[in-house]
């Protein structure tokens, strides 16, 4: 029997990188998995490669309408929710932060951290009700020990590691454990963006020699961490800023 037999769990940004593997690795351990991303295309992939234990819905987090949507869609066809992720995510390129605009600003916090704030909303009196639930925030190492060049993502997901603490403490009487997964770069959409730089071998080795296991982070490194922190086996864990960064933040 799988680690999350019998859960079910909505993963945000799930069409591709970290959100797609977390959402694959559920699916594996036993979960119905709700596949969520703003491209409905991508989401379709990712589902029709699970089978019939997972849902795609196309969804903008950083729009209310369409969280509320995709929850009680969730509750409709599974029955239940148990596991949240909230993985979607967007940067701003690499560059100066005078350089970054102010559409560019508000963008990404509505998707980075007010998605959190809507997903709240949405789910917590549901795992009130049933006194118990999970939530996985992905934040980032750039919360922990930032990069230069990014530094308004970073602060998006310094406030996403942060609100996961303060969620655990005010929710931990109501049996709802918040963590924050904190990976490293990885070879991912954003790539490109985090480095600022083209996309070559040098400048790989350039960012990959500042982590001391040597490599980016891989969708199957974070979905394990995510696994973990959702499964039973973590059930007394809660409010932790867990690195998935091969000692980048050492």
């Amino acid at each position: 029997m799988g680690q999350l037999q019998g859960k079910v769990a909505i993963i945000t940004g799930a069409g591709s990188g970290f959100g797609e593997g977390i959402a694959k690795l559920f699916a594996k351990e036993g979960a119905q998995v709700v596949i969520a991303d703003i491209n409905k295309k991508a989401a379709d992939r990712v589902a029709g490669e699970i089978g019939s234990v997972a849902l795609s819905l196309q969804a903008d987090v950083s729009s209310r309408a369409d969280i509320d949507a995709m929850v009680k869609h969730t509750l409709e066809a599974f029955g239940g929710l148990d596991i949240v992720v909230n993985n979607a995510a967007i940067t701003h390129k690499n560059q100066p932060m005078l350089d970054v605009d102010e559409e560019m600003f508000d963008r990404m916090f509505a998707v980075n951290v007010k998605s959190i704030y809507h997903m709240s909303q949405a789910v917590i009196p549901h795992m009130r009700q049933q006194k118990r639930g999970v939530i996985l925030n992905i934040g980032s190492t750039a919360g922990i020990r930032p990069r230069p060049g990014l530094s308004w993502y970073n602060a998006s997901k310094g406030a996403v590691n942060v609100l996961s603490k303060s969620m655990a403490v005010e929710l931990g009487p109501d049996n709802i454990r918040v963590n924050a997964i904190c990976p490293v770069m990885g070879v991912t959409g954003m790539f490109e963006l985090f480095m600022g730089l083209p996309d070559t071998p040098e400048n790989r080795a350039k960012f990959s020699s500042t982590i001391p296991l040597g490599r980016f982070c891989q969708p199957s490194d974070v979905a394990a961490a995510a696994l973990y922190l959702a499964s039973d086996a973590a059930e007394f864990i809660t409010g932790v800023e867990f690195p998935v960064d091969g000692g980048r933040t050492i």
